[in-house]
């Protein structure tokens, strides 16, 4: 059968972006970036976001427990295996600008080293953030009468549907439609999105690929030897067959990437070697986030080098399906996440890009406030930070939902239903960096839905 040329490219083209998405060869297969068609967006200065996953569901009442009198109470007879003791949130109450109607909250101790970023306005929180694809109340949930996200409660499903904001079927993510935006302002469309953590839909764009690295840096052809079984003679055949074109399309196209690929893992690996090593010491050891973001760190302190000019990051931490084991892990993770994003942002003051650079939490959704002995169960609504040198902080944003089981703003068992749309989040950071008023429902179709005043949560 006759394929014509232009098809069976075309073809090629969409069938190595899907490996691309499922991880398969990412650091070769992902250098297809460079057929970046976007330029809805131009830019002129600088700004990354960097979305810091934490797979597993985090439990919203442990990381931001209830201070005042009152709600303290409810929390803690709501789970009285769980509940952090009172005197032990003394030292980490929130003492916020805005008015929350005499709600107090207060941060897990473990989340200590962000509180002064808080203080210093550097920290916003926002309250009871979620999966929505419309305005939705608990009669409405109860009645069926408005659409839900598909498998609520489910990892997989709502891991995906965080990360794509689009129908469930979408291969895109919100991330990555941002860069199909910004791609062609930058020096090399392939360095728009990067991924630190492994695979993730996020970063994936309609046009738009990510480009993986590791904390080490990125993975080379070969571990950047040389030679092939010790043949330095054998290592450089073996990247001029890679990129050398042959006489059909697909070992046409198959070299094209292959050429670009090792060109973009040398031009990524030398900008990384001339980055001031002292710059990046605030970072500590044997913590896995802050690994990689002291990688993402490293990359936007050589991002002028790249001619990058919007950068869109993701890394993870994972851990958060404390169905057991919570009162001593719930700390140990919170821990990691607060010693990594304080030294990230310490590093971006260090490299005078703080207000340059925001990073903010995500989470398929939150955790149930009733335990089960010492653990939670899968919930929805959760609680999020967003930190950097822009952010609007020393403020609580969104709705303080009531404390307990079954009230007004839970299904059940205190999971809460979300006030704050996961599209109204990710609306008010991409308005920050860049995406104009007219490309938000492009890049969040659901946006629609809701009120557009309600569309900037007002954090950035």
């Amino acid at each position: 059968m006759y394929i014509h040329t232009d098809q069976s490219r075309r073809v090629f083209l969409r069938r190595a972006a899907q490996l691309s998405v499922a991880g398969v060869a990412a650091p070769l297969v992902g250098s297809l970036g460079i057929a970046s068609e976007a330029a809805a967006a131009t830019a002129d200065d600088y700004k990354a976001l960097v979305c810091v996953f934490l797979y597993g569901g985090n439990d919203y009442a442990n990381t931001l427990p209830p201070y005042d009198d009152a709600n303290y109470d409810l929390y803690r007879a709501a789970r009285p295996g769980l509940a952090i003791n009172r005197d032990q949130l003394a030292g980490s109450v929130l003492h916020p600008a805005n008015d929350l109607g005499g709600r107090q909250y207060a941060l897990n101790p473990a989340l200590l080293p962000l509180r002064p970023l808080f203080d210093q306005g550097k920290l916003a929180v926002v309250l009871n953030v979620g999966a929505l694809v419309q305005p939705t109340t608990k009669s409405q949930f109860q009645a069926k009468s408005v659409p839900l996200p598909p498998q609520l409660f489910s990892h997989y499903d709502q891991q995906g549907y965080f990360q794509r904001c689009s129908p469930e079927a979408s291969p895109s993510g919100w991330g990555g439609r941002m860069g199909d935006l910004f791609a062609a302002s930058n020096g090399n469309a392939t360095l728009t999105c990067i991924n630190a953590s492994g695979n993730a839909v996020f970063l994936s764009g309609q046009s738009t690929i990510p480009y993986t690295v590791s904390p080490r840096g990125p993975a080379a052809l070969l571990q950047d030897s040389p030679s092939l079984f010790g043949s330095t003679v054998a290592g450089t055949a073996l990247r001029q067959i890679m990129s050398s074109a042959g006489q059909s399309v697909f070992a046409s196209e198959h070299a094209k990437v292959s050429k670009h690929a090792l060109e973009i893992n040398a031009a990524v690996t030398a900008a990384l070697t001339n980055a001031p090593p002292s710059t990046f010491t605030l970072f500590p050891s044997g913590n896995p986030l802050a690994d990689q973001l002291k990688m993402v760190a490293r990359l936007i302190a050589v991002s002028s080098e790249l001619g990058a000019k919007r950068q869109v990051f993701f890394v993870s931490l994972n851990g958060f399906d404390l169905h057991d084991g919570m009162p001593t892990k719930h700390p140990l993770l919170l821990a990691q996440v607060a010693a990594a994003m304080r030294a990230f942002y310490d590093t971006t003051v260090q490299l005078g890009v703080a207000e340059k650079v925001t990073s903010f939490t995500a989470s398929e959704f939150g955790r149930s406030l009733v335990g089960n002995d010492d653990g939670s169960d899968h919930g929805w609504g959760s609680i999020h930070f967003i930190v950097g040198g822009a952010v609007r902080g020393q403020q609580i944003y969104g709705k303080p939902p009531a404390v307990g089981a079954n009230t007004n703003d839970d299904v059940d068992s205190g999971r809460l239903i979300p006030t704050t749309s996961i599209d109204q989040y990710a609306a008010t950071l991409a308005n920050w960096f860049g995406v104009s008023a007219g490309n938000l429902t492009g890049v969040l179709p659901n946006l629609s839905n809701f009120n557009p005043s309600s569309w900037n949560v007002g954090f950035l």
